[in-house]
């Protein structure tokens, strides 16, 4: 299926979303865009031709062998002629046995003798269930009684097709599956030719969903996301995938949704949440029936915001944003479980097979999404799938009063957390850059002082004698004169007053004090 990008939205041509082989059923990426009906064809015939190609290849094989033997060994002897026809035919029986075991009747349900030995011999009789699995045990007997003896035929044919499924836990994943799509198929070929069901496709459909809900909740544990498969592999991708895609907003998809409206808030997580609850259900018609109910509460969402019923080029990229928004747990897993398990009649037609299309079709677009389909350069796309940006959001001034206070508060907190990302971007960087720094002075201050020390090497003298006085060595020191003192003439009362502060003091002055009367 080729998905288009334009401004106006994601476009996809209803006439893709229907089998390529003109059918008029819905056709599905997981059967390369063939119906159920058609992909089974398909697979069968491309499955003769390969067990038709290697069984002409052992006979061919083993022509050349004999033929190579008779050449050089010459007429064989009677006892080796014996060990040559025995090994022929243990050849042709091998041949044989792998082309009964391909073919459609190997996988029909098994005999009366049968289905005894198998019970007989089978130790999951006695395993201990769930509790849904007894609780769909319960509503299926239930179901059953209004019936009466057509209802046990149809109990006991399904116990014995579970019966035998246990022993079939060695097949690969699509074999299984192909087994209970035969046994679906037998189970309405019976159903429509039987007296009491004849002319009732409502009660026959009715009578198909309970089966399929005995059966897969009984077989969930086998058959869902098996290790021998890619499908974990392949949910971890996708869901690394939408993870990356979390900045996507409703105008990049061109969404006409306004999660502004109350009302379409309310929906819009009620799509998300439907989604999401659709990993929880074992059924391959509860796991459709979640799709379904969000895809109706899409529609209505969009209905309110434009005031007119939604079209399908609508529904895709809303869809696509829902998934996006919800990240369903085991993606993959979920619509490979589908596609293999449910009853093809609701995949092929009806609501629930268009929905379960334009799922998938959303799933393939979220792998190829790149930033031609979002309108934005290159450029942008890979900063935003990096980290390094995000798109900007709305300002609180453009609300408008009617605005959910809920969605105005996240837009809020996820501005802040963008501006405390920046900010903290912007420390780290200067920090860095501070660091850097303090290492380049740090190294250039040893570079300088090392340079003035190589240039101006330290030289230290020897102690050298301490000096002497300038008179010391004068030996008629004792002749000269006293040092002559200061001198100071003060005032007679001024006079008076120092003597009076030497004996108060109890100390004498330095210098000379003369009395001016005196003199």
């Amino acid at each position: 299926m080729s998905l288009k990008s334009e401004r106006r939205g994601i476009h996809v041509d209803q006439s893709e979303l229907l089998c390529k082989k003109g059918c008029g059923y819905y056709g599905n990426p997981a059967w390369q865009g063939f119906c159920s009906k058609c992909w089974r064809e398909e697979y069968s015939k491309a499955r003769q031709r390969q067990i038709q190609e290697d069984w002409e290849l052992a006979e061919r094989l083993q022509r050349e062998e004999e033929a190579a033997y008779a050449s050089s060994q010459g007429a064989p002897s009677l006892t080796f002629s014996k060990f040559e026809e025995k090994k022929t035919n243990e050849t042709k029986r091998k041949v044989q046995t792998v082309k009964k075991f391909f073919s459609p009747s190997s996988r029909a349900a098994p005999k009366k003798a049968d289905s005894q030995e198998v019970k007989a011999s089978s130790p999951s009789i006695n395993r201990q269930t769930s509790l849904e699995t007894e609780r769909a045990s319960k509503d299926f007997i239930d179901f059953l009684k209004i019936f009466r003896k057509p209802g046990q035929d149809i109990l006991k044919q399904c116990r014995g097709f579970i019966e035998s499924m246990q022993h079939k836990k060695e097949l690969s994943i699509e074999e299984q599956s192909e087994c209970v799509q035969d046994f679906y198929q037998n189970m309405v070929d019976r159903l429509q030719t039987h007296s009491s069901f004849k002319g009732s496709s409502e009660r026959i459909e009715k009578l198909m969903d309970q089966i399929e809900n005995y059966i897969m909740t009984r077989l969930y544990k086998n058959v869902f996301c098996p290790e021998t498969t890619d499908d974990e592999k392949k949910d971890l991708a996708i869901q690394k995938r939408i993870r990356a895609l979390h900045w996507v907003t409703l105008e990049m998809l061109c969404v006409p949704v306004n999660e502004e409206i109350p009302e379409v808030y309310e929906l819009v997580v009620k799509a998300i949440t439907a989604i999401i609850e659709m990993d929880s259900r074992r059924v391959p018609r509860e796991k459709l029936t979640c799709i379904t109910q969000c895809s109706k509460q899409i529609f209505n969402a969009i209905k309110i915001t434009k005031n007119e019923p939604a079209s399908a080029d609508d529904f895709l990229p809303t869809l696509i944003y829902i998934v996006l928004k919800a990240n369903p747990p085991r993606l993959q897993s979920n619509i490979q479980y589908i596609t293999r398990f449910c009853n093809p009649s609701r995949l092929m037609t009806g609501e629930d097979g268009y929905y379960f299309t334009n799922l998938c079709c959303a799933v393939a677009f979220i792998e190829k999404l790149d930033a031609q389909s979002l309108n934005l350069t290159q450029e942008d796309f890979d900063r935003y799938m990096s980290g390094q940006a995000s798109p900007k959001k709305q300002d609180s001034e453009e609300w408008s009063p009617d605005t959910c206070p809920g969605l105005k508060q996240m837009y809020k907190n996820l501005n802040l957390i963008s501006q405390l990302n920046e900010r903290q971007q912007k420390i780290l960087s200067d920090a860095k850059q501070l660091e850097k720094d303090l290492i380049d002075w740090s190294e250039g201050v040893t570079r300088d002082v090392e340079d003035i020390i190589e240039k101006y090497p330290l030289e230290i003298k020897p102690r050298g004698q301490p000096v002497a006085a300038i008179d010391s060595d004068n030996v008629e020191n004792d002749k000269l004169p006293p040092p002559i003192q200061p001198q100071l003439n003060v005032s007679p009362w001024c006079f008076y007053l120092l003597q009076l502060l030497c004996k108060l003091f109890n100390t004498t002055p330095r210098f000379k004090v003369r009395n001016e009367e005196q003199e």
